[in-house]
C-alpha cells in the first residue's frame, strides 16, 4: 500500500566531530539518498541533509544547523522517511516498508499463508518473514518463488518452497 511517507534509513551513529551522522540506508545503494533535498523525522519534521556521502555500507552526512558531536548525537536511532510522491517509480520494484503487512497467498491455489511482518537483509537475499496464527515461517526471496508485489491490493502471490508452510517433503 503506498504511503505518504516512505522510511529510507536510520541515523545509527555520529561520525567525527563537527555533526557528521552515519545512516542506514535502507535502498540498494546509499547513493539513493543523494536525490533527496528534504527529509522528515516521524513523517513530520523536516530535516535537512548535506554532503550525503555513501562509505561502505553506509552513508554519512551532515545535519543544517548540527554543529557539534553532541547535537548529532540526540538524532541516533532516528528514522528517516521522504515524500513518497518524490521517490521515483521503478516498474517490477518496491520498497521493503510499501509490503510489510501485506497479505501473502500461494500462487498456485490461493491459500492464504499469512501477513509479512519483517525483511531480514541477508547479504546473499533478502529473508522475509511470513506470520500466520502466531507462528513465524522464514522464506528466502529467491527467484524460485516466483514473487509477484501487488502493491494496490497490498497482496503477494509466491511459489512456496516446500516443507516451509506444510510438514511435506
Amino acid at each position: 500500500m503506498k504511503k505518504d511517507y516512505l522510511k529510507i534509513g536510520k541515523i545509527v551513529g555520529t561520525h567525527g566531530v563537527r555533526g557528521m551522522v552515519r545512516i542506514d540506508p535502507w535502498a540498494d545503494d546509499g547513493a539513493f539518498l543523494k536525490n533527496f533535498k528534504s527529509f522528515y523525522l516521524d513523517d513530520k519534521t523536516e530535516l535537512k541533509l548535506a554532503n550525503i556521502t555513501p562509505h561502505k555500507n553506509i552513508v554519512i552526512a551532515k545535519i543544517a544547523g548540527v554543529e557539534t558531536i553532541e547535537q548529532a548525537e540526540k538524532f541516533r536511532g532516528a528514522e528517516l522517511s521522504v515524500l513518497r510522491s518524490e521517490v521515483p517509480e521503478t516498474p517490477g520494484r518496491y520498497y521493503i516498508e510499501e509490503i510489510l503487512g501485506a497479505t501473502v497467498k500461494d500462487k498456485d491455489t490461493g491459500a492464504y499463508l499469512g501477513k509479512l511482518t519483517d525483511v531480514y537483509k541477508t547479504g546473499a537475499n533478502d529473508v522475509w518473514q511470513v506470520t500466520n496464527d502466531g507462528k513465524d515461517y522464514l522464506l528466502p526471496v529467491i527467484e524460485s518463488l516466483e514473487i509477484k508485489v501487488d502493491l494496490e491490493n497490498n497482496e503477494i502471490t509466491l511459489k512456496p518452497l516446500k516443507g516451509i508452510f506444510s510438514d511435506e517433503d
